[in-house]
């Protein structure tokens, strides 16, 4: 389905962006870093939970990342 693919795309870009961000926030000790973290992590479950959604190999590993991302930004948020 072109549709679910489109969206999981999108779910992937935005994870790799918001995690870039926090890892720059966490680098420079923001005080922002745990908000952030918290948000990423939410991104990186619904981009983990889409992902999984589809057979192909890439995603299967692309699913796996993002819910070990997701683990570790809550770890970090909390």
């Amino acid at each position: 389905n072109v549709r679910a693919m489109a969206r999981c795309i999108e779910l992937d870009r935005d994870c790799a962006d918001v995690c870039a961000l926090a890892a720059r926030l966490m680098s420079r000790q923001s005080q922002l870093s745990k908000e952030l973290c918290a948000l990423c992590a939410k991104i990186c479950r619904a981009c983990g939970e889409e992902c999984a959604k589809h057979q192909m190999d890439h995603c299967q590993e692309c699913a796996k990342a993002c819910m070990k991302c997701a683990e570790e930004c809550e770890r970090m948020a909390a």
